[in-house]
């Protein structure tokens, strides 16, 4: 399985260099004898109270790029600390990352606390993730209930070679503006009928449209 070790310090200063490699050499023996193969290693100098790392970005980014196993750290407080390493073990379990870390010999075992609160913040996400699909569902509901009629404007349905759909039929923007759906709601419609446009756009289009019909 292919492993990135992290490594972080808390300051710059020249002292904290040996700290670095020293993390990075008991990681790598430890990568050996768990039977990783090292995609990378990341090293932080950076308070760990910190999201605004570049090793962090940089790990997010390999996790995402590469197919990433396992992440190797001296300790959980190297992912980082307070809150930062709350949102941080949260972004790696998500994306299926085992965390080994050499104080627990192994994979990393969560307090109760963190884990509860980690629960709790999932919980959270599947309920916005349900909201934003009702909400979309919704505006989707009561776009057609309004006359919206997707068949007459998904000029691009159909499309094979995964190109976005630049087109946005305004008229219906206007109209479902009249019959009083909000901004977002228009936008949400939208983009359930595949219109990939956002509540910016719409009502910026639907201004650029009342400017021009205002001058004529």
């Amino acid at each position: 399985m292919n492993c990135i070790i992290y490594c972080r310090v808390s300051t710059t200063k020249d002292t904290q260099e040996s700290s670095l490699e020293r993390q990075e050499e008991e990681l790598v023996k430890l990568a050996e004898q768990w039977g990783f193969h090292i995609h990378r290693v990341i090293k932080d100098q950076a308070s760990g109270y910190e999201l605004d790392r570049e090793g962090v970005f940089l790990l997010l980014d390999e996790i995402k790029q590469h197919e990433i196993s396992a992440v190797l750290i001296q300790d959980e407080t190297r992912i980082g600390r307070g809150n930062a390493k709350i949102a941080l073990i949260h972004c790696l379990l998500k994306e299926n990352i085992k965390l080994y870390s050499i104080s627990h010999k192994g994979e990393l075992q969560l307090s109760e606390s963190d884990s509860m609160v980690i629960q709790i913040v999932s919980m959270v996400e599947e309920h916005q993730r349900k909201l934003h699909n009702l909400k979309i569902k919704r505006g989707m509901k009561r776009a057609v209930e309004k006359g919206f009629k997707p068949q007459n404007n998904l000029k691009n349905r159909g499309n094979l070679d995964g190109r976005e759909r630049k087109e946005i039929p305004i008229e219906e923007i206007v109209r479902l503006r009249k019959n009083e759906l909000t901004f977002s709601e228009i936008a949400a419609t939208l983009r359930g009928f595949g219109f990939n446009v956002s509540k910016a756009t719409v009502h910026r289009r639907y201004k650029e449209y009342m400017e021009k019909k205002e001058e004529s």
